[in-house]
């Protein structure tokens, strides 16, 4: 027996990675959530039957009995939806920025706007089930990572919580995308000629997804620096993160460290010392890769941390999220 799955946002480029796992996942029912009628159709085959569609409404998923919904669309559409859903009876799965940070001030700050459901702001566990599993479990509203920050925190928090970091001299992280981590929405900065031969540095020090490091990795935010780089590839990110640890005897000890800290995490992959990933390894998957170098003479570190903005940066994890929160397997359909 399946329970039902709304997708609202189906149409974007996460949705519809959504959908396509959703499609496979042998304890689902998908159900497109129709929030945006006016939006176009992507052209299909003659003959084509695809799941079922419903209202994008609270009186339509509580009707139909839709279990967990997924909220694949912009934030400000989000902070619209998910009381309606959560009333509704069904639990949520927030794909956007609407509910990753915890107070409205520092939402303002970032995102240049109120938000206009803050009695949830504190409700939504965060997930990333490495580090909240247990919180995720419970929960009814769970707020998917962003892509840079997962990619980010995953690599960085261990590091913090062995205390080996030296915060004075900072961390720096140079992220590279593939184009889909923008989004379908038509832009000149995404368009085939200013992407394709491209590679160019985008919101420099104010880039929106910084707090969700800062908050999850336990850093100021001078002790933290990013740049976000879009590059001419359908999906992927590489993040490159610098940091000192002095005192390390090698890079196998830093690989010791995450060791330890991903003992039995089935979505993360490390590699041996001195080897690192790249995009092509994690593409269509929801791992993420990690790999590490160490200068044992000055107590300079590197560590390469790489996912599928689609995958473990959006779609995958969303699934790797409602696996827990509705007691499935954490690995269903993801594997």
């Amino acid at each position: 027996m399946t329970v039902l799955a709304g997708i609202a946002g189906f149409r974007g480029y996460s949705g519809a990675e959504l959908v396509g796992l959703l499609q496979r996942h042998p304890r689902v029912t998908p159900v497109l959530l129709e929030h945006r009628t006016d939006s176009e159709e992507r052209p299909r085959p003659k003959g084509h039957v695809g799941p079922h569609r419903l209202p994008c409404t609270g009186e339509a998923v509580k009707e139909a009995g839709v279990a967990v919904v997924f909220l694949a669309t912009p934030h400000e559409v989000a902070m619209e939806l998910a009381p309606d859903m959560l009333a509704a009876g069904a639990k949520v799965v927030d794909l956007s920025a609407a509910f990753r940070l915890r107070t409205p001030d520092v939402y303002k700050r970032w995102y240049k706007e109120e938000h206009s459901q803050t009695s949830l702001l504190w409700e939504a566990a965060y997930g990333l089930p490495e580090f909240y599993r247990s919180r995720i479990a419970g929960a009814t509203l769970v707020s998917n990572p962003g892509c840079y920050p997962t990619a980010a925190n995953l690599a960085i928090r261990p590091l913090k919580e062995a205390g080996i970091l030296d915060l004075n001299a900072g961390v720096v992280c140079d992220a590279k995308s593939g184009v889909s981590g923008a989004g379908r929405k038509a832009s000149l900065k995404t368009s085939f000629c200013e992407v394709t031969e491209n590679f160019s540095a985008y919101s420099i020090l104010d880039h929106r997804h910084v707090p969700e490091v800062l908050q999850n990795s336990d850093l100021e935010e001078g002790q933290f620096s990013f740049t976000a780089q879009l590059i001419p590839i359908h999906r992927g990110i590489l993040e490159t993160i610098y940091f000192r640890a002095p005192g390390l005897g090698s890079a196998s000890a830093l690989v010791e460290i995450y060791e330890k800290r991903y003992a039995g995490e089935p979505f993360v992959r490390l590699y041996d010392a001195g080897k690192v990933p790249d995009v092509s390894a994690v593409n269509g998957t929801n791992f993420c890769d990690i790999g590490v170098k160490y200068d044992p003479a000055n107590g300079r570190g590197v560590v390469v941390s790489a996912i599928d903005n689609l995958g473990k940066g959006a779609a995958g994890q969303a699934v790797q999220n409602m696996n827990l929160i509705l007691g499935f397997p954490e690995t269903e359909a993801l594997l």
